[in-house]
């Protein structure tokens, strides 16, 4: 049933006219809601991370609605996933799986053989999620951010 299911899906690279569907899917759910903020996730942001990554980041795409997006990119060295995103109505059902495929495969042709991700600790399901697709925890680094804007938060 899983198959069936994601085969009924297109899967596409996103487009800057994604922008108002892909804003609304990340304001679903609390979960994604919380990693927003309105710089990076604004619609200049949202057109500056396409541009420099137009070839990594990918929606799905049924019966002409976006239900799943990922946000994926690189520095020329390593990867990041910076959104990954589907809609409530079709999680566990391998859309996650199946864009995060995209994202991998579109990194590796652009010769990127590292990837990172950030996930919330108390994100159960999408920790869960990660665990899965062999995204390991790596427990000898700390992960420090400054924000150089008033209006984005620096986080817990």
């Amino acid at each position: 049933m899983k198959e069936r299911y994601v085969m009924d899906l297109e899967y596409r690279k996103v487009s800057y006219e994604d922008y108002d569907e892909i804003y609304a899917l990340w304001n679903q759910t609390d979960e994604t809601r919380r990693a927003l903020n309105p710089i990076d996730d604004s619609r200049e942001g949202f057109f500056r991370y396409l541009k420099r990554n137009p070839d990594t980041c990918f929606v799905a795409v049924r019966k002409d609605r976006i239900i799943g997006v990922i946000l994926a990119g690189h520095d020329g060295r390593r990867g990041i996933i910076h959104h990954l995103c589907v809609d409530s109505d079709h999680r566990r059902k391998g859309v996650a799986a199946h864009l995060l495929s995209h994202a991998e495969d579109a990194l590796k042709n652009e010769g990127i053989f590292k990837i990172f991700e950030l996930v919330f600790k108390d994100n159960d399901p999408a920790n869960a999620f990660w665990e899965e697709q062999g995204y390991s925890i790596r427990t000898n680094i700390n992960y420090r951010n400054k924000s150089l804007n008033p209006d984005i938060p620096k986080g817990e």
